[in-house]
């Protein structure tokens, strides 16, 4: 056997990311999807594969370049998926026993996501309307046919809603996403749904006579401007997209449904905001009927659903909503707790829950068999990712997937090291520590302090590619869960809000006072800090307030709340919630709380690393601190990356993603010397 080498940056373009599990209905198959760079390296392929689960032969069934989200029909004798081809996804079928993927919808603007119908004879889809411009524009085409037409005039562009932007969308088009039903055979789709609003997620009942959607409709918001409400509704309809009824009272996002077995039911997760934007997502059922009411079911455990894992290997990956088990008496709901995200039995009668699954792990999807197996994609602190299946009785898992292995067995995979401080407040904090290999008693290691976006999310028992390259490198990581991060209680969530700056920093100062004096491997005098989104406002933060690291990489940070407010596309309620203020009533306190106020006492060498494409935290926060170091006189280098959003680097460009990471590794090795 030859021997192993360390991980490179350009090890992103073998990866292979394994997702979007789902199960046959006579559960003999399960169709998923492996993603990896595509050959040319500027962007991700994307096919379909069958596992048949007994024999475990694993073989591709689709040949595009990018096919998505496999779904079995129910009757078991087609899967559907999405085909992306010129920058459309629609849905096309392809016969169980093989054949020619068949297109099966024409939506104008593609096909943003899709359900079979319990009789396998319709697909229910949503699409994007063209807006009342749009429309507009096209009747005037055709009316000028005939004619020859000059070239079109520059337009300008009217903006009349405060959220006309989002980030990784750009700039809102006018259009609205709504639902339509195509009835396989038939050469048009019927629209169900239509007015000035915008479907979120959406379900069939069992018998397929309703429908469930979530959405925010101005006539029926307890909100005048929607744009100010981060509330929406649940709604079920028939299915021919009549008797629209309205089964919340806009005081909770939702932001998925589902119907119960008997179909008498719906479940959702949602979040009451009782602490804003920290608000941990909770479990709610209730009954169809006109006088029942929401029923919380995990309120009082103080727990949050869904996954919040921190993670370079999974961008775009959907998140599992709650499933009903067969007998409708337990949902099944991924968790994220203390490190890990695992499935949990929740009982619908209210009387608790139990785990599921167990381990040291990161589950970031799930499908339930007939007879209470389930398949599970999850990663860990040495794997990106695979299939699994458990028998929840037993405890038995069978591994299904290996699509990584053949790398990693050429690789040194750095094993992290958990660790626990008691902070000096008395609270309990969670973190890690990763070492190079071959690291030796006496050794003096230069160490990297790694700090997590959100600041609502969590490091834990994932698999991350930086991190692991930086060992690779020579540098110990440490990385850890300070105060805001989701996994623990709900005031450990909500104290950062108001306090950015206050105990969170303290926290990771202690988590490196700690570190240093029981881990003899590293070098107090070579420490090094980075961190993106919310890790990028911290490392801003960090250099402002102590000159004890080297060298420090801020990625796509902010660095002053005033701006932010009023550019990054949540600026506003974002602001309000998280620091306390707005810009014309609270300015002495977004400045307080503004990396850039503290800039004249930084004197840490400092990269920037900012997507001109960003619209959540917008270049422009980037520019001001670069501008403000320069002017200083400061220790300082600023790389934009074209086209790339906040997104860049856990989707980005994979060129750029590995040039993202060799521009950090390549900081650090130019200045931990110094």
């Amino acid at each position: 056997m030859s021997e192993k080498r360390v991980i490179t940056a350009e090890d992103l373009y073998r990866l292979v990311w394994t997702c979007d599990p789902s199960v046959s209905p006579n559960g003999k198959r399960i169709a998923y999807v492996s993603k990896k760079v595509n050959p040319d390296r500027d962007g991700y392929h994307s096919h379909i594969r069958i596992l048949e689960r007994n024999s475990h032969v694993d073989i591709p069934f689709t040949s595009g370049e990018q096919d998505s989200n496999p779904l079995w029909s129910p009757d078991g004798s087609k899967l559907a998926f999405l085909r992306n081809k010129e920058g459309q996804r629609q849905i096309w079928t392809i016969a169980v026993n093989g054949g020619e993927a068949q297109v099966v919808t024409s939506a104008k603007h593609g096909v943003s996501g899709y359900q079979w119908s319990p009789d396998s004879t319709q697909l229910l889809y949503r699409s994007q309307v063209p807006s009342a411009k749009e429309e507009s524009s096209i009747e005037q085409d055709v009316s000028n046919t005939s004619k020859s037409s000059p070239l079109k005039p520059l337009e300008e562009e009217i903006i009349d809603r405060l959220r006309y932007k989002a980030d990784g969308g750009g700039r809102w088009n006018g259009r609205r996403s709504h639902l339509f039903v195509h009835t396989l055979g038939n050469m048009e789709a019927t629209q169900l749904t239509m007015g000035d609003y915008d479907i979120g997620d959406f379900c069939w009942s069992p018998d397929g006579s309703q429908i469930a959607f979530t959405s925010s409709i101005a006539e029926e918001h307890s909100q005048d401007d929607l744009d100010l409400s981060l509330m929406n509704d649940v709604y079920v309809i028939t299915n021919s997209g009549e008797n629209r009824r309205k089964y919340t009272s806009s005081s909770t996002t939702i932001y998925s449904v589902c119907f119960s077995p008997d179909g008498h039911s719906l479940a959702v997760f949602g979040s009451d905001h009782s602490h804003l934007n920290a608000t941990h997502a909770g479990l709610y059922i209730r009954s169809l009927d006109e006088d029942a009411a929401w029923k919380p079911l995990t309120k009082s455990y103080d727990i949050q659903l869904t996954n919040s894992m921190v993670s370079d290997m999974r961008s775009g990956i959907r998140s599992n909503g709650p499933v009903f088990s067969e007998d409708g008496h337990y949902l099944y709901a991924l968790v994220t707790q203390e490190g890990g995200v695992h499935l949990a039995k929740i009982a619908v009668n209210g009387e608790g829950y139990e785990w599921v699954s167990h381990g040291k792990r990161d589950i970031y999807q799930f499908q339930l068999l007939k007879g209470g197996h389930f398949v599970l994609a999850a990663a860990d602190l040495t794997h990106p990712g695979d299939l699994y299946e458990l028998d929840p009785e037993t405890g038995q898992e069978n591994r299904l997937t290996q699509h990584n292995e053949e790398l990693l067995n050429e690789l040194i995979i750095a094993t992290p090291e958990e660790f626990q401080i008691e902070a000096s407040d008395g609270a309990l904090l969670q973190g890690w520590i990763m070492k190079p290999a071959g690291t030796k008693r006496g050794d003096k290691i230069p160490t990297v302090l790694e700090i997590h976006g959100g600041p609502h999310a969590m490091y834990g028992y994932t698999f991350l590619h930086e991190f692991q390259l930086l060992v690779a490198r020579g540098y110990a990581v440490i990385y850890t869960n300070p105060r805001g991060g989701h996994g623990y209680s709900q005031e450990f969530v909500s104290s950062v809000r108001g306090d950015y700056g206050g105990r969170d920093y303290q926290d990771l100062m202690e988590f490196t006072d700690y570190a240093v004096a029981h881990y003899d491997y590293i070098d107090e005098e070579r420490l090094l800090v980075t961190g993106g989104s919310y890790g990028g406002f911290m490392t801003n933060w960090i250099v402002g307030h102590t000159n004890r690291f080297k060298a420090a990489v801020t990625q796509r940070s902010i660095s002053n709340w005033i701006s932010f407010y009023g550019v990054s596309d949540i600026g506003f309620f974002f602001t309000e919630d998280q620091i306390g203020g707005n810009v014309w009533d609270n300015t002495e306190v977004l400045w307080k709380h503004s990396p850039l106020a503290y800039v004249h006492k930084i004197e840490t060498p400092l990269l920037i690393l900012h997507g001109e494409e960003d619209l959540r935290c917008p270049i422009e926060q980037a520019e001001q601190l670069f501008n403000a170091l320069k002017r200083l006189g400061k220790k300082t280098q600023f790389i934009r990356f074209p086209k790339a959003n906040h997104d860049l680097s856990r989707g980005g460009h994979p060129s750029l993603r590995v040039k993202r990471l060799n521009h950090i590794v390549r900081w650090f090795d130019e200045h931990k010397d110094l």
